[in-house]
């Protein structure tokens, strides 16, 4: 007798699920599991009544979030695989217990990680004050140019303090090798010798802050990190030094942030900016001299959406066929975990 395939539900819009999964993908869905997609944000009848009959579900950042009582609403649920990285937020704890619940972070990190160098040349090289100068009916830029040189704009040589060696950050290190920089980390998970196989140094936090005209936040946001970027760290930042934000908004204390670069001593560039995101479009930062935003964009792409599908799809492969999945997430790991 041929063995039933799976049911499984997709908690996404079309459009969204459609980001990830192309008809290619779809169609290796679909010899994998019996599958229906659901586009509700929340639990509604209609949901309840297929989470029912669940064995798996497929959820997005769009998906309801779950609490402990799951299993009683599904009570063949087995796999959750998560389109994204941030799971912690999304499903209570004992579930990671209950059930096997995996994520798709790692084709995130070098996209990040590529958006963070782009925002450390464009400070570096200090673009955005020669856009405003060349929008002026003046030419004096040039004259001062030619006079007296663009002094240190330049990233090859200079100092870039990193707070976070996971994927991103580490990423992020391998892509800055070829400018020479001088490299310090703080991570106090990661070890010395790992930092070191990366050509970098590790450091506690308030060296990197004295000692970084440049600094990248790469960190998880957790209980430990959370506003770990408050008024007297960032007092501790050199005057003229940049603050890249590509991981998480909550790291660092943006009311605090905002009045730096209104005064004009820091300067920032920032991809995220939860729990205030989208920025109110008032903010100060939308519009102030030396502020660079772009809207989470560090790992949109196209590209991104069809490998972490894929990687899902792996898993999800993995699992019907009874083998171990390749990105679980666990309880232990959860602590180090946005």
């Amino acid at each position: 007798m041929t063995r039933s395939r799976p049911f499984l539900v997709a908690l996404a819009g079309e459009a969204l699920f459609g980001s990830f999964f192309d008809a290619a993908r779809r169609s290796r869905l679909s010899r994998l599991y019996r599958w229906r997609r659901t586009g509700a944000r929340s639990l509604t009848p209609a949901v309840r009544s297929l989470l029912a009959q669940a064995d798996a579900l497929l959820t997005t950042w769009d998906s309801p979030r779950f609490d402990a009582s799951l299993p009683e609403s599904a009570p063949r649920l087995r796999l959750v695989a998560h389109c994204g990285g941030e799971v912690k937020g999304r499903f209570a704890r004992p579930l990671f217990e209950r059930l096997t619940i995996t994520n798709a972070a790692a084709p995130m990190a070098p996209y990040v990680a590529e958006l963070a160098v782009a925002l450390l040349l464009h400070s570096a090289r200090n673009l955005e004050a020669y856009r405003e100068a060349l929008r002026r009916p003046s030419n004096r830029v040039y004259t001062r140019l030619h006079t007296r040189g663009a002094g240190d704009e330049t990233l090859r040589g200079r100092r870039v303090g990193l707070v976070g060696f996971g994927r991103i950050g580490q990423a992020v290190a391998e892509l800055l090798r070829p400018f020479g920089v001088r490299l310090l980390v703080h991570d106090p998970y990661a070890s010395r010798a790992q930092v070191r196989r990366h050509g970098a140094d590790l450091a506690p936090l308030r060296r990197v802050l004295a000692a970084s005209p440049f600094l990248v936040l790469a960190t998880a946001l957790t209980d430990e990190t959370r506003g770990m970027i408050d008024a007297r760290a960032l007092a501790r930042l050199p005057d003229g030094a940049t603050v890249i934000n590509v991981a998480r908004g909550g790291l660092l204390d943006l009311d605090a942030l905002t009045r730096e670069v209104g005064r004009g001593r820091l300067r920032c560039a920032l991809d995220v900016t939860d729990p205030l995101e989208p920025l109110p479009l008032r903010h100060p930062l939308r519009r102030a001299r030396g502020a660079v935003l772009t809207p989470h964009v560090g790992s949109a792409q196209a590209a991104v959406r069809r490998q972490m599908a894929d990687v899902v799809l792996d898993d999800l492969e993995r699992f019907a066929s009874g083998r171990p999945v390749r990105n679980r997430v666990t309880t232990a790991m959860l602590e180090r975990m946005s």
